[in-house]
């Protein structure tokens, strides 16, 4: 079987590398693993969902992405970006990545800007913080350019964020995100607060974006269903492992670890029987300062072996270009007793 790090062959110029990421916190009742030997690539100009439960370690990865993570948080491991490493950057290589490389756009749009700030001032100081000359003597037709083509009217540009819908304001984050032409935006929950046809208008423009731009995007949500209709590729996150990473259809379609099938039942569908119950997963997350041995979800699988309490499992490719941490679909011949079959 080839590994993920075979994956990183075959794919010479990938936008971003994260390799064995790690990241920690102290807390008074103990240490926080809330990344635990994370492994991908970002692909250039791809849609990238990443979904999991709450607390399974999806935000943090996002704000390490950006360096954005408290400096009480320990961190080891590379997030590889145009030939370096930008968990090594210093304040000035860290003020330039933010905006100017890649961005964010947080959950809810009116903490992200200043009450006080017209639209128009939030992106200036953006060019004006990145010192961006090259694109700033152009910069009012540009901003109204661009705000246009997310669907807002250029005169909105005086406006103040509080004038502004929930999902204006997310399109002037996303505009925040683009004006620097950033090769990469992290949208963290962006469509939590929208109501859902507002939502599916932003699903649109994302979809724009990244093939008018270019752009890579990751999309981070728990809502599976939204991934089903933007993303290219989808990584599942389980208690701050990586379960299992693949296109979009092939998740879908023939997913193969049992968290991403338990997660896929439990999408409601209109299509079920009145006397059918609604699919729920059994068992809890687990705690994230003393996680269960072996694999992390063994204590929730309907095909845990014995094997899998004991031994955490590699994530491997089981089938072409979708990985998978989990013992059904890796041959393990060390104990006997323990000896599985490897499934097709």
């Amino acid at each position: 079987m080839a590994t993920q790090k075979n994956k990183s062959k075959a794919n010479e110029n990938p936008l971003m590398q994260i390799e064995g990421l790690h990241v920690r916190y102290n807390t008074r009742i103990g240490q926080v693993s809330a990344i635990d030997n994370v492994t991908f690539e970002i692909e250039p100009g791809e849609i990238l969902g990443l979904v999991g439960e709450s607390g399974s370690g999806k935000s943090t990865l996002g704000k390490a992405l950006l360096n954005m993570l408290p400096s009480s948080a320990g961190v080891d491991g590379k997030i590889i970006l145009d030939n370096e490493n930008i968990l090594d950057l210093d304040y000035e290589g860290i003020r330039d990545l933010r905006g100017r490389r890649v961005s964010m756009i947080f959950q809810d749009p009116m903490t992200s800007l200043n009450p006080v700030q017209r639209i128009n001032q939030h992106l200036l100081e953006t060019l004006d913080v990145h010192k961006a000359e090259d694109i700033k003597e152009n910069a009012i037709s540009r901003i109204k350019e661009l705000l246009e083509r997310l669907g807002i009217q250029k005169e909105r540009i005086e406006d103040y964020p509080h004038q502004l819908s929930g999902g204006m304001r997310q399109r002037v984050m996303i505009g925040l995100g683009l004006v620097l032409n950033a090769n990469l935006i992290v949208a963290d929950e962006a469509t939590t607060s929208l109501d859902v046809i507002v939502e599916a208008k932003l699903l649109d423009q994302l979809r724009e974006i990244q093939k008018e731009y270019g752009v890579s995007i990751i999309v981070i949500t728990h809502n599976i269903a939204l991934i089903a209709e933007l993303a290219d590729r989808v990584a599942v996150m389980y208690a701050g492992r990586l379960a299992e990473l693949g296109a979009v259809e092939d998740i879908f379609d023939r997913p193969l670890h049992p968290y991403s099938q338990g997660l896929l039942k439990s999408v409601p569908n209109i299509q079920i029987d009145d006397e059918e119950e609604l699919y729920r997963m059994p068992g809890e997350t687990p705690s994230l300062i003393d996680p269960p041995k072996g694999c992390r979800f063994h204590p929730r699988c309907p095909e845990a072996m014995p094997i899998c309490a004991e031994i955490e499992p590699s994530f491997e490719e089981a089938r072409p270009k979708q990985w998978v941490n989990c013992w059904l679909y890796q041959d393990h011949t060390d104990k006997p007793e323990q000896r599985i079959v490897v499934k097709d």
